[in-house]
Formats: C-alpha cells, sequence, structure tokens
C-alpha cells in the first residue's frame, strides 16, 4: 500500500512541474512581447489583495475600539441605575449621548469601508477587463463592438 500512495502522491508533483514550466515558457514569450507575465499579474492582485484586508483590517479595529468604548459606557450607565443615586442616575445622559454619538461613528465607519471596499472591487474588475482586452487583442483576436 505504501508504493501506490508513494506512486500517486509523486504523479501530481510531476505535472505540476510540467505545468509550471510551460507557464514560465509562456511567461518569458510575454514578456519579450512587452505583455505582463502571469506572475506579475498575480503579483499586482496579490498587493491589491492585501490592500483590501488591510482596509478590512484597519475599519474593523476602529469599530471593535468603539465597540469596546460602548460597553464599558452601558456597564457605567447600568451600575449608575442600579446604584438608584440620581446624581449617577443624571449622569446617564451624557453617557447615553456618547453611546448615541458612538454608534454614529460606527455606522459612518461602516459606510465608508462598504464604498472603499466597492471601489477596490470595481478597480479590479476594470483592471481584469483592461489585461483580458489586451491579451485578447494581442492575440489576433478582433473585438467587435454593438451599435
Amino acid at each position: 500500500m505504501d508504493d501506490d500512495t508513494t506512486s500517486t502522491s509523486t504523479r501530481p508533483k510531476t505535472r505540476k512541474r510540467n505545468i509550471n514550466n510551460n507557464n514560465n515558457n509562456n511567461n518569458k514569450r510575454l514578456k519579450a512581447n512587452g505583455e505582463k507575465s502571469d506572475d506579475e499579474e498575480d503579483e499586482e492582485e496579490e498587493c491589491g489583495d492585501v490592500e483590501v484586508w488591510d482596509s478590512l483590517s484597519r475599519s474593523f479595529k476602529q469599530v471593535q475600539t468603539v465597540l469596546d468604548k460602548n460597553r464599558e459606557l452601558i456597564r457605567r450607565a447600568n451600575e449608575n441605575h442600579q446604584s438608584r443615586i440620581s446624581d449617577n442616575i443624571a449622569s446617564n445622559v451624557s453617557l447615553i449621548s456618547e453611546i448615541n454619538g458612538n454608534i454614529s461613528k460606527v455606522v459612518s465607519i461602516y459606510s465608508d469601508l462598504s464604498l472603499n471596499f466597492a471601489g477596490m472591487v470595481s478597480q479590479r474588475r476594470r483592471r481584469r477587463t483592461t489585461m483580458t482586452k489586451t491579451n485578447n487583442n494581442s492575440n489576433g483576436h478582433v473585438e467587435s463592438s454593438v451599435s
């Protein structure tokens, strides 16, 4: 059984190597023609992915910070309410006001995040469309347009 497992596991590696060699040859030809290689396109996509993930991460960290602050404000408001001391209960007005302001901040952060993410996705789609058209044109394909 070990022999079967070994022979099965080596076959895909060999195929992958052959595919990679073919891709490398194609990439060299593309570079010679002044076009971007698959590796260069992959690197650009990875950079875009890093940018998107960094943006998402920053936004989620901002949101989490505001939500943590609200958790603390709500805890204090609950303590004030349970104490039944008039000064403490009166201070809840300002705490609740701050909580509301923080909720507005969260909504704003998510709104900005949505717009930024949609913009990045749209930009990536435009880039891919442009690259596809460029590759089709360089391969002798003629684009047709409908008027």
